[in-house]
């Protein structure tokens, strides 16, 4: 069997942000490891992550492989619509 290949999920996040907390758990029900960056707690993030959003301001704001994604109802419409395991290195594989 082929080794799964992993993306490398990143999510700026603020503490008790309902969005944030619903986007972390989808990715936690999928069994998907990330880096959470706390802009709230780094403030200097702030500007990293509108530049790479390309100018979203709002949190939760998700890349994967270092492309933006938007936010949480941006990766909940990939799920629904079936896109998000194949963005996420899990289509193929079974746990």
């Amino acid at each position: 069997m082929p080794e799964r290949r992993s993306a490398k999920v990143e999510i700026y996040t603020t503490g008790g942000c309902p969005y944030c907390v619903r986007a972390k758990r989808l990715l936690e029900r999928k069994g998907v490891d990330y880096i959470e960056y706390r802009i709230d707690r780094r403030p200097e993030l702030r500007e990293e992550m509108v530049q790479r959003s390309m100018g979203a301001t709002t949190v939760p704001q998700i890349f994967v492989d270092g492309r933006p994604l938007g936010g949480s109802d941006d990766i909940h419409a990939l799920e629904y619509r079936g896109r998000l395991d194949a963005l996420l290195g899990l289509d193929g594989h079974e746990e």
